[in-house]
């Protein structure tokens, strides 16, 4: 390669750098738009999905997963067990955390959310064709593995 040709993909890489969170921003906006009428927020939606997936999960990895502070998942739970969404455990479990279930009331909610945000990624991806949609998954996921290797 040649100066120009770095310069050439050093601004592409800056390019998509940007345009990914544009992307991420506008996908978290319509999800927002979405959500609100059922009364959960996006870090919310993002909460119970995980606990559906992962029944079980302690509070630290359910923050990794949904991208929050441990210190913010703690009062994010706290509000979803007000509104009788999710349950904590009475006994604590390894290190002293206690588990957090999907109430039935959780599960109807969550539900209610994957129809509407399964309305927004479809509208995301309305302009791909399924190779295209591979092509993007198989890209993000090579771009996410590259950026959490370590060194």
């Amino acid at each position: 390669m040649n100066d120009a040709d770095d310069a050439a993909d050093a601004a592409l890489a800056q390019e998509l750098g940007i345009l990914l969170k544009a992307t991420q921003a506008a996908l978290n906006q319509r999800m927002d738009e979405v959500l609100r009428p059922l009364g959960l927020t996006v870090s919310q939606y993002a909460c119970l999905s995980t606990l559906q997936a992962t029944p079980g999960i302690t509070g630290s990895e359910l923050a990794r997963r949904t991208f929050v502070s441990r210190q913010s998942m703690n009062v994010l739970v706290q509000g979803l067990e007000r509104h009788g969404l999710v349950e904590r455990a009475g006994d604590p479990g390894p290190r002293r955390e206690r588990a957090t279930v999907l109430t039935p009331a959780g599960t109807g909610a969550l539900t209610a959310a994957q129809e509407r945000v399964a309305g927004v990624t479809a509208r995301m991806l309305s302009g791909l064709d399924p190779a295209q949609r591979a092509a993007l998954r198989d890209a993000l996921t090579a771009s996410r593995d590259a950026l959490l290797a370590d060194g």
